[in-house]
């Protein structure tokens, strides 16, 4: 049987929305070429707030030159001005079977995490895209733009579960990602990244990923911590594969110890790609925890 949607009303309330309204995503460089948005871009043009000067070179616009400048000195030097460009945000969601597994689920929070970052997005009049991915991944919202389509894109999000293949295959995802030939933004991966592939696959496909990434990682202290004795059946919910274990100290042990590695090794990945890494807790209050995040008011990334 397929795990049920996240109910409509469980990810689209209005308490939450409106304490999320202060915060911001930056991001070290907004692709040029983008629609006029809220965003500051580092790159130079004709946009209203003036930056710098730079000595003229054949083919720059001759509009930008400074006459009161040339009449004074002699040279011909160009006003550079700040951009405002929107920045594309791309969601990309987790939505295989493990994540509605548990009577709490992952899901929950992954899918209201999405809905906070698209909010910020529509906010400031960014082109927010939704990618949401298992086995396979699908574009369920190519793009949307503006604080109106905040209920459309909370309504996309609230008819999200798990597809009929409903593995795990964020490596797969993220090719397909990189086929699209997207504008440059900032990709958001909502997981918990356990992959069967493992992370070695997901190195790979980051290598053809060009945009700004943010990965995050949805935790809960069992994973570190779990309380488990005895003789078990484990069996994985997204295969159907079953193994017969007795867990004694030392299994324990190693398995927080792999853990614990896991954990480096994501983190090491991340920072080698030169992305942000946000670990959230699903048994804590979401707001809180991005309130903790982004407590100088924007995330950088």
């Amino acid at each position: 049987m397929s795990a049920a949607p996240i109910p409509f009303d469980k990810l689209f309330d209005p308490g939450f929305l409106a304490s999320l309204s202060h915060l911001s995503i930056t991001v070290q460089r907004v692709s040029a070429g983008g629609r006029f948005g809220d965003r500051l871009s580092k790159d130079l043009g004709a946009g209203i707030e003036f930056r710098d000067y730079r000595g003229y070179s054949p083919g720059d616009d001759p509009r930008a030159i400074d006459w009161n400048i040339y009449r004074r000195l002699g040279k011909v030097f160009l006003r550079l001005y700040e951009e405002q460009q929107d920045l594309p945000l791309y969601l990309m969601p987790d939505v295989s079977t493990s994540m509605f597994h548990e009577p709490e689920p992952r899901a929950l929070t992954a899918l209201r995490t999405a809905l906070a970052l698209a909010t910020i997005s529509l906010s400031h009049h960014d082109s927010t895209a939704l990618f949401p991915f298992a086995e396979k991944m699908e574009m369920r919202v190519k793009s949307m733009s503006g604080k109106a389509s905040t209920m459309a894109f909370a309504e996309h999000l609230a008819r999200l579960s798990p597809p009929a293949e409903a593995g795990t295959n964020l490596s797969a995802a993220l090719r397909r990602l990189a086929d699209m030939n997207l504008r440059r933004g900032l990709l958001v991966v909502i997981s918990d990244f356990f992959d069967p592939a493992g992370l070695d696959a997901v190195r790979d496909a980051l290598r053809s990923i060009r945009h700004r990434m943010l990965f995050v990682q949805l935790v809960r202290p069992s994973d570190g911590q779990p309380d488990l004795d005895g003789d078990l059946r484990l069996v994985d919910c997204e295969t159907g594969e079953a193994a017969e274990i007795t867990i004694t100290p030392h299994v324990l042990e190693r398995y927080r110890e792999a853990y614990a590695q896991f954990n480096s090794d994501l983190a090491a990945l991340v920072k080698y790609h030169h992305g942000g890494l946000l670990r959230l807790d699903v048994e804590e209050d979401l707001v809180t925890q991005l309130n903790t995040l982004f407590a100088a008011g924007s995330f950088v990334v």
